[in-house]
């Protein structure tokens, strides 16, 4: 009996494993087909910001991170469905040159399995069909994941705010979230 129950555990961990590398494998490679999708759309004939209008899931740009090597496709949505193809782009936020609040949220063991090694002073640029936008991180801070506060209008000044869980490591749904708040560079 003893040695049934324990081959039993191991098959249903190997099961529990290998699903979990599956489904690494694929959101990644749903992200990597995303980001060749966001630099088509780019190349493309330039759009006028007044043209741009994704719709939810829609590959709508790009998001560089020099610091950590990092070119990330932008899907309109933060619908879990949206999440697993790239960073997400908060819909009732602006988009660059609008001179409000952008957000763009992703999974911290996808995306943004990196965004600790960020420093104050970093870049991060959108690239977006009717152009490129570069900001500078100007600050960093963790809330509690409940805290909706830091989605909010900054008209007329343009800042970007993206989100991640935190902590990092942290095994299951995270408490908290992790908030980097960047400004344009003009």
């Amino acid at each position: 009996m003893g040695r049934k129950f324990s081959l039993l555990l191991i098959t249903v961990g190997l099961i529990i494993i290998g699903y979990s590398v599956y489904q690494m494998v694929k959101t990644d490679s749903v992200q990597k087909d995303n980001l060749v999708k966001a630099h088509k759309i780019i190349e493309k004939q330039p759009t006028k910001k007044e043209d741009f209008s994704p719709f939810t899931g829609d590959v709508a740009g790009i998001l560089t991170i020099p610091r950590i090597d990092a070119d990330l496709p932008i899907v309109e949505g933060t619908d879990e469905d949206d999440l697993e193809k790239g960073v997400g782009h908060f819909k009732g936020s602006a988009w660059p040159s609008g001179n409000d609040q952008i957000v763009l949220s992703g999974h911290r063991d996808t995306v943004f399995r990196r965004m600790g090694e960020l420093k104050i002073g970093d870049e991060l640029t959108i690239k977006v069909p009717y152009g490129e936008f570069t900001y500078k991180i100007e600050e960093t801070r963790v809330v509690e994941a409940d805290d909706r506060t830091i989605i909010k209008s900054t008209a007329p000044d343009e800042v970007l705010v993206v989100t991640t869980c935190y902590p990092f490591r942290y095994v299951g749904n995270a408490p908290q979230r992790y908030i980097i708040t960047a400004k344009p560079i003009k």
